[in-house]
């Protein structure tokens, strides 16, 4: 569902800096986006009340945790009936292994990112997968590398970057 947040060139500059750096201290945000302290910080109070911005969190390589085996799995599931899907979405939401769920459309019904410490711990989450009752048919793509990891584009920032 897309909610319609209105944002002004403020706001663009706000998320943009915060996508930079989100432990940016309230004050230099403020410099750099050309507004006092207190304008600033009820910008971002009401950007995380409107839920344009969901968290800020750090990144951790997953490898310096144990999870040596990155993957995304491809989920069918035998039917799309409403019942089945919230069956799936409960099933998966318990499994702390599995970092994120996107229902999707095509030959699956579901791609999931999910950590493994090893290959065998990939080859059992994979047979935990296929034990339920709604699963069809699974896709593993083990990640071999990342390519890009970039923060979403701000309409009219004319200097995105990747890196904070």
């Amino acid at each position: 569902m897309t909610v319609n947040h209105k944002l002004d060139d403020i706001d663009l500059k706000i998320l943009s800096e915060l996508q930079r750096d989100g432990r940016i201290r309230i004050n230099e945000l403020a410099s750099r986006v050309g507004l006092s302290l207190p304008p600033c910080l009820r910008r971002v109070r009401s950007l995380r009340s409107r839920g344009v911005i969901k968290a800020i969190r750090a990144t951790i390589d997953e490898k310096v945790l144990g999870y040596e085996v990155v993957s995304f799995v491809s989920i069918q599931l035998a039917s799309q009936a409403k019942a089945a899907l919230e069956a799936f979405e409960a099933s998966i939401a318990a499994l702390p292994m599995v970092l994120q769920s996107w229902r999707i459309s095509g030959e699956a019904d579901f791609l999931l990112k999910c950590v493994a410490p090893d290959v065998e711990g990939m080859h059992q989450q994979l047979r935990q997968f296929a034990a339920m009752p709604e699963v069809r048919t699974i896709r593993s793509l083990p990640v071999l590398g990342v390519a890009k990891d970039a923060p979403l584009p701000i309409p009219g920032d004319p200097t995105p970057r990747s890196d904070p």
